[in-house]
């Protein structure tokens, strides 16, 4: 980065840098720093009656300061907190030389900056709990600002909110708004406490190929890659369902894994090309005990986090306290749209989707179109968790036959808040039956069903050595973590979610900023009234709308209402 692209932040942090460099300090140490507590240790057990942390050292990031004259005021934000301390120059500096407060501290240290504290806690006049400070040292020069937020008059500025900033950039979101770190703690805290769970049931954690020579266990378009030492294509995993059955067949009880999945295809407010699902099968069981082992983990999560099975989600105040209603998807859609789709074929159901105004193409066959049916006019109407149950065999490949009815399957998905939040089934285990499947789904592929799935050889091969009853569940991870935390946007629990390709900045003067600004609230604009909001002189006005314009960050067209001004 040339000179010329640094801003004047960060030209000065630069000289800044260079100054503690000519003074021997080194702004980027490589010595650990041996921190003894934390921000949050210290405010939950200090007392000051006791005395107790007179020997602190702790570390973290400077986010204010308040310097008077010989003394200073400022607050440190570590991995738990914030904390203010206290510096005295003459309890800095003991000597004559008075560098480390007078320069460093005072002129050469900015917002941002990481330092480590060593000194005691102490109530001040005001009341608040402080360190003070008797040595401190540089542990990491920032060179770039901070968006501290500021108040003034009851007004909030330079708050980080905006949601294209926050999740491209979001080491600065966890920097300056706590929040959002509190939702990834509780996302590790889901985890543990399934994990704690299933090793308490004893089943084993394992872990499958990411790399997979054929996209199975699922319905979605794979993302493609190639292999250059085999010379073979490969397929990024969109399900690890045929993996783990495998093992089933090789002798676990029980597996589970928290996988990482990829489909390509559309993103929303729910839905991340790159997402993460825990999968867990267990021999002798069926979908009927897999309801009450899916009940029992939404109940743990729920205490775990809040200590309570109710949970707020939006507007509603979501109930996980077992047992949920079950509702076959015939009962479903039978009282949300009024059709019976038992027994119906193909072109019935075509039919009904027309008349319900549900778009349908000519490639959806009968489990596409129950699909479209259900997920359009029933799914959002089931806020608290309910299990859907007993799916027409064609929606389900990988499914058992119910054992009452054979144009269904034994499967069930657990809806939340209007979502599919677990997918589960009585796994089929009948390899003849499977390859009938298999090959309806081929049909439907050559139909045009690009997401139709692939024939698995290799898994036909292993149920024809003899896979035990077995009953298998799905949650999405990343959605359960939305319900879990009242998240309204998957890209609120992802720490890096997939973006658009990133615009380069476009750097603009005080004065250019001041009339985007202005521009932003209203655009179009008549160009003299956007001149007398701005209230530059005419040299500053021209040239701060020529540098808009110049920049393609603005343009001024003329029109019959005169010279209109557009942000673009």
């Amino acid at each position: 980065m040339s000179h010329q692209e640094l801003s004047e932040q960060e030209i000065i942090r630069r000289n800044s840098l260079q100054k503690m460099r000519e003074l021997g300090i080194d702004p980027y140490p490589a010595a650990q720093y041996h921190v003894n507590t934390n921000t949050k240790e210290i405010k939950q057990n200090f007392k000051e009656e006791e005395k107790n942390f007179q020997d602190v050292v702790i570390a973290g990031r400077l986010m204010s300061r308040r310097i008077m004259g010989k003394a200073a005021f400022a607050e440190i934000q570590d991995h738990e907190g914030r904390i203010q301390i206290y510096v005295n120059r003459d309890e800095i500096c003991t000597g004559e030389d008075k560098v480390m407060y007078n320069e460093v501290f005072k002129k050469l240290l900015d917002i941002g900056d990481i330092i480590g504290v060593k000194g005691h806690a102490f109530i001040t006049q005001m009341g608040e709990l402080t360190i003070h400070v008797t040595e401190f040292t540089v542990l990491n020069k920032s060179l770039r600002p901070l968006p501290i937020v500021k108040e003034k008059d009851g007004k909030t500025f330079d708050a980080f909110t905006d949601p294209e900033q926050r999740y491209r950039q979001r080491y600065i979101d966890l920097i300056v708004n706590p929040e959002v770190k509190e939702t990834f703690k509780k996302r590790t805290i889901i985890y543990n406490t399934m994990r704690q769970m299933f090793n308490e049931y004893g089943y084993h954690e394992v872990e499958t190929p990411i790399l997979q020579p054929i996209p199975g266990g699922a319905a979605a378009r794979p993302f493609i890659t190639h292999h250059n030492a085999l010379n073979m294509p490969l397929y990024m995993r969109i399900a690890n369902e045929l993996y783990l059955k495998r093992l089933i067949v090789g002798g676990f009880e029980g597996v589970y894994e928290f996988a990482k999945d990829f489909r390509n295809e559309g993103m929303d407010r729910t839905h991340n090309p790159e997402f993460t699902v825990m999968e867990i099968y267990v021999a002798y069981k069926d979908y009927k005990w897999m309801m009450s082992f899916t009940e029992e983990i939404c109940e743990r999560v729920a205490m775990a986090l809040h200590g309570t099975t109710k949970v707020q989600l939006g507007d509603n105040i979501i109930d996980y306290k077992a047992p949920y209603p079950r509702v076959t998807m015939a009962e479903a859609i039978l009282e949300h749209t009024g059709y019976d789709i038992n027994g119906k074929s193909e072109e019935e159901l075509r039919e009904i989707c027309k008349k319900l105004d549900i778009e349908i193409d000519e490639t959806m066959g009968k489990g596409k179109l129950i699909d479209e049916i259900f997920g359009e006019k029933c799914e959002g109407n089931y806020i608290q968790p309910t299990f859907i149950t007993d799916y027409p065999k064609e929606m389900s490949p990988l499914t058992k036959m119910h054992r009452d009815n054979p144009e269904l399957t034994e499967r069930f998905e657990l809806m939340v808040n209007g979502k599919e939040l677990a997918n589960a089934y009585s796994e089929l285990n009948d390899p003849i039956d499977q390859r009938e499947r298999f090959e309806d789904q081929l049909k439907l592929s050559e139909k045009g069903d690009d997401e139709a799935m692939f024939i698995d050889q290799d898994f036909l091969r292993a149920l024809e050595y003899g896979m035990p009853p077995t009953s298998g569940m799905g949650i999405g991870m990343d959605r359960l973590t939305m319900f879990m935390t009242n998240s309204p946007s998957i890209q609120d629990v992802l720490f890096f979610p997939q973006m658009k390709p990133e615009k380069k900045a476009v750097e603009l003067t005080d004065d250019e900023k001041a009339v985007f600004e202005l521009l932003k609230a209203e655009s179009p604009i008549e160009l003299t009234a956007l001149k007398d909001k701005a209230g530059l002189s005419n040299k500053k006005w021209d040239k701060a709308i020529k540098g808009l314009t110049k920049k393609k960050v603005a343009k001024v067209e003329n029109t019959d209402a005169g010279l209109l001004v557009t942000a673009l």
